[in-house]
């Protein structure tokens, strides 16, 4: 999903404005990709990352897969004592 925000950069010009028909498409992408708090935070935080000019470099799709994939400082399974 990152490779397509940076390619509105691909035709001299447009990319700021391809800008602002991408940035709801990749927030709605990004809230049913991750799903729950972390989706809608990353939302948003995504929509704005799109619009606003220079913040495209920004991998954050790749970013938020690699924190739920790996789930730092989380454990995987909770043991239960009896």
């Amino acid at each position: 999903m990152d490779v397509l925000g940076y390619a509105t950069y691909a035709i001299p010009l447009l990319g700021e404005f391809a800008d602002i028909l991408w940035a709801p498409v990749s927030a709605l992408i990004f809230y049913r990709t991750f799903g729950g708090i972390k989706g809608a935070f990353g939302g948003v935080f995504n929509f704005i990352e799109e619009l606003l000019p220079g913040l495209d470099f920004i991998p954050s799709f790749t970013i938020t897969w690699f924190i739920t994939r790996f789930s730092f400082g989380t454990p995987k399974t909770q043991i239960v004592r009896q």
